[in-house]
């Protein structure tokens, strides 16, 4: 993988300019209430390094899906401001648009150091056509811009990539990071270096399985997605979830595998339960009864990975092993996240299911690194250049 060769903020003349910043602000919500900031948190950092600097500092981010027959009111970044201005204990001005003459006109008037944060961007629909108006619209803003926002870097948005068309354009000290990371991990890790790959469906992992093998020297599959590649093996999965049009890929992998120098470490043992609830009866086993969804890793196969966790140096964690936001089929993705959290290893953990596993589990603090990508971190794993990131690159 090619490392990346981005413009840093400490090339840029901040005092007095206006910093459009992209940050992700897209964090889980109940309601209007906001679950966890995480995400908010990580963004400080590039924040307050651009107001020490003498910036003015206009914040610009998405918040969900919205369509059009959606309430707005459910996708405004109002909270966000709210928790923002809590953690910095400072006053941050949230407007009701992100473009717009009344928008022009509230920037117009920050001083050095203010903070204002533009509403979600993709409560218009041009934002995730890249529309080069819409684009313009945003730049009109700013004088330069900052991306840092890695777990929406893999998007090619108006908010993400366009607006670099129309301004200088750097990269903020959480996106350094989150490259810095995974560059080394995948280009000068400390050895043994393994990889625990997990989630639903293989469909949206085979990419990055397929880049790993190369990498890693084991590489360890859990959650739904190792029923495909069980069933072509030949073996019994009952009504375990199976992507039947990728058995062919999966039996090429799994040659792919035997050729290569990286150990392979599919689940040898299974929670089953015959109906899809946390109250279910349980049964362990090796083996899959034609009646039985697998919906955990079992104590065999649990074992194995924190034995390969405990001699590993580097370990590189995306997608949980199990059905883990149940908490009956829990077991394994938090024993492998409380394994992580004691190891003397490197530890990077990927954003989405694994992030919030973890989360789950309590032993953030423990790891040390977690990625506030999810799909992104997996597209930088796959090896895949991400617009966000290009748009930043030296040229």
């Amino acid at each position: 993988m090619k490392k990346a060769s981005i413009r840093s903020l400490n090339r840029a003349q901040l005092e007095g300019k206006r910093a459009l910043v992209r940050v992700d602000f897209n964090v889980p919500m109940d309601g209007t209430t906001i679950t966890d900031d995480a995400r908010i948190k990580a963004s400080i950092g590039t924040i307050q390094y651009l107001r020490d600097a003498g910036a003015k500092v206009i914040l610009i981010s998405h918040l969900g899906r919205p369509k059009a027959a959606d309430s707005h009111d459910l996708f405004k970044l109002d909270p966000m401001g709210i928790r923002l201005a809590e953690l910095l204990k400072s006053p941050v001005t949230k407007l009701d648009d992100c473009i717009g003459q009344k928008v022009e006109d509230m920037i117009s008037h920050m001083k050095n150091g203010d903070i204002v944060l533009l509403e979600n961007t993709r409560l218009h629909k041009e934002e995730t056509q890249n529309d080069p108006s819409f684009s313009k619209s945003l730049a009109n803003l700013g004088d330069l811009f900052v991306n840092d926002a890695f777990g929406a870097a893999h998007r090619a948005h108006s908010s993400t990539a366009g607006i670099a068309d129309y301004l200088p354009a750097y990269a903020g000290l959480l996106l350094e990071k989150e490259i810095a990371t995974l560059d080394q991990v995948l280009t000068t890790p400390k050895r043994p270096l393994v990889a625990i790959i997990g989630g639903a469906k293989i469909s949206s992992k085979f990419a990055v399985l397929k880049n790993l093998l190369s990498k890693v020297d084991t590489l360890i599959i859990g959650g739904g997605m190792t029923y495909t590649l069980l069933k072509a093996q030949g073996q019994e999965i009952g009504k375990s979830l199976c992507e039947d049009t990728l058995l062919e890929d999966a039996k090429e992998f799994l040659n792919a595998a035997k050729a290569s120098a990286t150990t392979l470490i599919l689940p040898t043992d299974h929670v089953c339960v015959t109906e899809f609830n946390g109250n279910a009866a349980q049964r362990i086993s090796d083996t899959i009864k034609p009646n039985e969804i697998a919906v955990d890793i079992g104590p065999k196969t649990t074992q194995d990975i924190m034995e390969s966790i405990a001699s590993a140096n580097t370990v590189i964690w995306n997608g949980p092993l199990g059905v883990f936001e149940i908490d009956a089929f829990s077991k394994g993705t938090m024993q492998v996240a409380h394994a992580l959290a004691k190891s003397h290893a490197f530890t990077v953990v990927g954003g989405g299911d694994s992030g919030a596993a973890i989360a789950k589990a309590g032993v953030e603090k423990q790891i040390s690194h977690v990625s506030t990508g999810g799909g992104a971190t997996l597209e930088y794993l796959e090896g895949k250049g991400l617009p966000g990131i290009e748009i930043l690159e030296n040229k």
